[in-house]
């Protein structure tokens, strides 16, 4: 048996190395966890920006790993709080015909077939089309997206439909509308779905503001809200097995009921206390879980919280969170019954800070049970980090790296590639050239093995 960290202890190595984010807070720092492909977070100066990538991929083909040269046009027209990006790709190769040599385009990239329709191809052209950021009174996006949050995230937190890049591009659409947009603070709704070709990943969450009109001190801004999620294909990206025939799960569904309380919002310090009661009935019964907690920011680049989690039986908090789309089974598993795990009482925290205008941007979150056990996975700590170094901070170089590790039993298994996901891009940029490396780490828990991924890739901006 392993020995378990304390909790207190991980606490500290969160306080210390890491960073995190709220998730009422979100502001205008919220997209940093975007890969080299989309950089409509802040956007290029007004205008027209065209970025031109080469390089190579390969695919599997028949069993056979083939390579491709690779050509990709990303133009961007970006005009105050509006942004297009486009991204065209070729990829092709030279192949050698009874002595003469002959181009050779990939046509899964543009021919629809059994795996992939009209709208898994073409969709993707759109990098991104979006306007003003999330938490203003009006935000839209459109493309890949990489921190979906619905209300406190007790359902949704930080979901990303941008896991497969570069191999697949996913297009999704976040779309939030606030009532003070027109002068009607009453009402406002915030939407998400994953992937606009598959509909699978949805939800919305609609909230009231009822005693804004009246002259209470401080609760007339309570804000009560309802969160509905859904995954219409839960066995999407895996086959699902259940002895030897084939399973199809059913959809996953779940809803909440929230609060969100502002007790202190002044330019240098901002508190909120906020509650989230969830259901998801999945399997035989209701399950449910309770979150209450507060959190803020302070001195403008600051965000912290703290959370209080009571969960019942087989309830999994955050369902939707970062790296959803590679552990949908097990989730379902959890979801469905078809894993048990008890309910316990936990907690989780965060913290963030954002420095200079987004130059360096780090946020971390930490949760775990109050009694962790190695015979309950789901009862031990959860790590999740990001860091972003922007241009001009260190000459000619700039990245992100994101770090998602579940299942801590010791300080050793911090760092361990199991139950893992890193992914990073690397940028180093002379003149109008930028030359990419981009590396993932992926667990694959169906058969317990990891496998990494990197690309290399070069572009010029004009």
């Amino acid at each position: 048996m392993k020995r378990l960290y304390p909790s207190g202890v991980l606490l500290l190595i969160l306080l210390f190395t890491i960073t995190p984010l709220f998730a009422q807070e979100e502001t205008d720092t919220q997209e940093t966890q975007e890969t080299a492909e989309d950089v409509s977070d802040g956007g290029p100066a007004p205008g027209f920006n065209m970025t031109i990538e080469l390089g190579a991929e390969s695919f599997n083909e028949d069993g056979e790993q083939v390579t491709y040269q690779r050509l990709g046009l990303n133009p961007e027209f970006v005009m105050g709080k509006v942004g297009i990006g486009l991204g065209l790709t070729l990829h092709y190769r030279f192949v050698d015909d009874e002595g003469d040599s002959t181009l050779d385009f990939r046509e899964e990239d543009w021919i629809p077939d059994e795996n992939n329709s009209f709208l898994d191809i073409y969709l993707p052209l759109f990098r991104y089309v979006r306007y003003g950021q999330k938490g203003q009174p009006l935000y839209a996006k459109i493309g890949s997206i990489s921190d979906a949050t619905l209300g406190t995230g007790f359902i949704m937190a930080n979901y990303s439909n941008s896991l497969f890049l570069p191999e697949k591009r996913i297009v999704g659409l976040a779309f939030d509308v606030d009532g003070q947009l027109v002068q009607f603070p009453y009402v406002g709704i915030e939407t998400f779905v994953g992937n606009l070709a598959q509909l699978d990943v949805i939800g919305s969450r609609v909230y009231v503001r009822p005693l804004i009109a009246t002259q209470l001190p401080v609760i007339k801004n309570i804000q009560l809200g309802i969160t509905g999620a859904a995954d219409t294909q839960p066995d999407a990206n895996y086959d699902f097995e259940r002895g030897s025939d084939t399973y199809t799960p059913d959809n996953v569904s779940m809803f909440s009921f929230d609060f969100i309380q502002p007790l202190l919002q002044k330019p240098v310090f901002s508190l909120s206390l906020y509650g989230d009661t969830a259901f998801q009935p999945g399997g035989d019964e209701l399950n449910n879980g309770v979150l209450i907690g507060v959190g803020g920011e302070a001195l403008s680049f600051l965000s912290y919280g703290l959370n209080s989690l009571f969960l019942g039986d087989n309830f999994a908090p955050f369902y939707f969170d970062g790296t959803y789309d590679l552990y949908r089974q097990s989730k379902y598993d959890i979801y469905s019954g078809a894993t048990e795990i008890p309910g316990y009482a936990g907690w989780q925290a965060s913290l963030g800070f954002n420095l200079l205008s987004d130059t360096i941007v780090f946020k971390t979150s930490l949760d775990a049970a109050f009694k962790p056990e190695t015979d309950t996975p789901s009862t031990l700590p959860h790590l999740r980090s990001t860091l972003k170094v922007g241009e001009g901070l260190i000459p000619g170089i700039f990245f992100d790296v994101t770090y998602d590790k579940k299942n801590i039993g010791d300080f050793e298994e911090l760092f361990d590639p199991e139950d893992a996901v890193i992914l990073a891009n690397l940028n180093y940029k002379t003149g109008p050239a930028v030359i990419t490396l981009g590396y993932t780490l992926r667990y694959v828990p169906e058969d317990g093995s990891w496998e990494t991924t990197a690309k290399l890739s070069s572009s010029i901006s004009m």
